[in-house]
């Protein structure tokens, strides 16, 4: 089993940053990739970023040049940098992890979500 604690949301006006930490803990496992997700009231989750373990990134359309995903493989964590925030990033973030439990095993992993309100 792994988990999925994430970390560094809140409240931040217009314009401001966050930054989301995302640490995986468990036993005899190895993180493919990672990623973010977000779902707003009302709306399905969607893809924010993804990395994968040797550093290639994906972002959504809408996050692309203000968002930065990263990742320490050391720590198993992975890092949402979010700079000029609008309100429609309002939303609760999850973290995903692609993992690999054994030779013959692949699992996904959601963490619990964290809140980011971005007022006007």
């Amino acid at each position: 089993q792994v988990q999925l604690v994430e970390s560094g949301g809140g409240l931040v006006q217009a314009g401001g940053s966050l930054r989301l930490s995302c640490a995986a803990s468990g036993t005899a496992f190895t993180i493919n990739g990672m990623g973010w997700y977000r779902q707003a009231p009302g709306k399905q989750r969607d893809m924010v970023a993804r990395i994968t373990s040797d550093g290639t990134t994906n972002y959504a359309d809408s996050v692309k040049g203000r968002f930065t995903i990263s990742r320490d493989n050391a720590k198993n964590t992975v890092y949402l940098q979010m700079n000029s925030l609008k309100p429609e990033d309002t939303a609760v973030y999850y973290c995903n992890a692609d993992t690999r439990l054994s030779k013959a095993v692949l699992a996904n992993y959601w963490g619990q979500g964290t809140q980011v309100t971005v007022s006007s």
